[in-house]
């Protein structure tokens, strides 16, 4: 058994000491999955140090992690961390003058771009409806994408084939792909 899995069963049979353990034995790697995370995100004010913190008051409160090895917190992690991110994403458009009204322009003439989309909040209007339909294809999304599982983890971690994963990524990736393409 892995240290980090070791950690993660200390933790569920109650031992507060091994919280403070898991934190800082796998700060690092939070946060390199936050900067991941980040980085997809485009322009937002968090930075990978906040997501961590706000991410692991979210996943280890009361040792309910329900992670039983690394590839299952890591992907958990990962879906922690975008829901803090699109959170954020939703309070600062809330924030901003205007409550989300299109900017208008005093121009007479036509704008020569496509203005930015909220890339984080469809996204996340994507993977919620992709959840809806399939469930599975959502979760191995979530793990390739955000975690960065590869297809025999993804496999590990759900108890499927790696033929069936490879299927579910390229069927979520078509899904997605109409999605956001409509």
């Amino acid at each position: 058994m892995g240290e980090v899995t070791e950690l993660l069963a200390r933790l569920t049979r109650g031992d507060e000491g091994a919280r403070s353990e898991l934190y800082t034995r796998l700060y690092d790697e939070l946060n390199m999955l936050a900067r991941s995370q980040l980085a997809r995100s485009g322009p937002i004010t968090l930075d990978a140090s906040e997501l961590v913190h706000e991410s692991w008051l979210k996943v280890a409160p009361g040792g309910q992690l329900g992670a039983r090895e690394r590839q299952q917190f890591f992907a958990f992690a990962a879906s922690v961390m975008r829901s803090v991110i699109v959170d954020h994403v939703r309070r600062r458009d809330a924030e901003k003058r205007g409550g989300g009204a299109a900017a208008v322009t005093l121009s007479t003439s036509l704008p020569e771009e496509v203005p930015p989309v909220d890339s984080v909040l469809q996204l996340d209007e994507a993977l919620r409806e992709l959840a809806r339909v399939d469930e599975r294809c959502h979760r191995v999304v979530e793990m390739r994408y955000f975690a960065g599982l590869n297809h025999e983890q993804i496999a590990d971690v759900l108890g499927i084939s790696e033929p069936t994963v490879k299927r579910d990524w390229r069927r979520a990736r078509a899904f997605l792909f109409d999605f956001l393409s409509s």
